[in-house]
């Protein structure tokens, strides 16, 4: 497992830029650490060995349509979803396959009620932690019993139980999350990242905050060096 270093920085001037404190990151992880019963390398190991074996990785954002999803959808490919955007699945013509293609879900806890169809099925989901979302993931803990879980998280130390491949959104983080499981950023395939609207898949939100984090979140995507429309 490899982070680039950028990916992680960016992080404190994200912080910076909204005013926020790291010292709410840390407690957030450290108490969801602590609440989860985790078992850290299965999970990582197994997602990525599905996303290892597959010839395209396709990363779903706010913005995803089942129409821009079908055409992406290939031969050997498989699925990270952004929290909520697991919910267009169910538009597309085949929605079991896609399903079974879901390898996991990078979620903020946030992505109600798609993020809970998820669980359900037992998608390996990556929990972040953030210094302003304990009661979200505290409520969602409980569902997550049978659900194999990994913890990320946003500080510069490493914390045992739990890993920061860097980034800010839940979108961009997904793609961190390939790119630190081994995954190349030319098989990386994004379906529904915009940076000029809030995406229909998008939990409650500050409209204009919002839309600051996008612009973060396209900073993001470029320093990864994934293709993507909003990069040209």
């Amino acid at each position: 497992m490899k982070v680039n270093p950028l990916l992680i920085g960016i992080q404190d001037d994200v912080r910076q830029a909204f005013g926020w404190g790291l010292k709410d990151d840390l407690e957030s992880a450290q108490k969801l650490i602590s609440s989860s019963e985790i078992n850290f390398n299965s999970v990582q190991k197994n997602v990525q060995s599905q996303l290892n074996q597959s010839k395209k990785v396709i990363i779903i954002g706010a913005a995803a349509s089942a129409t821009e999803l079908e055409h992406m959808i290939t031969e050997n490919y498989c699925l990270i979803a952004a929290d909520g955007a697991v919910g267009v699945l169910n538009e597309l013509e085949n929605p079991e396959a896609a399903w079974n293609s879901l390898a996991a879900i990078v979620s903020d806890a946030d992505g109600h009620p798609h993020l809970m169809q998820a669980i359900n099925k037992k998608i390996p989901l990556f929990l972040h932690a953030h210094g302003d979302n304990q009661k979200g993931w505290i409520e969602l803990l409980p569902h997550c019993k049978e659900t194999p879980l990994q913890i990320t998280h946003q500080c510069p130390q490493q914390l045992d139980g739990a890993i920061n491949p860097g980034g800010f959104t839940d979108g961009d983080r997904a793609i961190c999350l390939a790119i630190y499981l081994g995954i190349k950023p030319e098989k990386i395939h994004l379906c529904g990242f915009t940076s000029n609207k809030i995406g229909r898949w998008t939990g409650n939100t500050n409209p204009e905050r919002k839309m600051e984090k996008l612009q973060w979140m396209a900073k993001i995507i470029q320093m990864t060096g994934v293709e993507w429309e909003g990069s040209r």
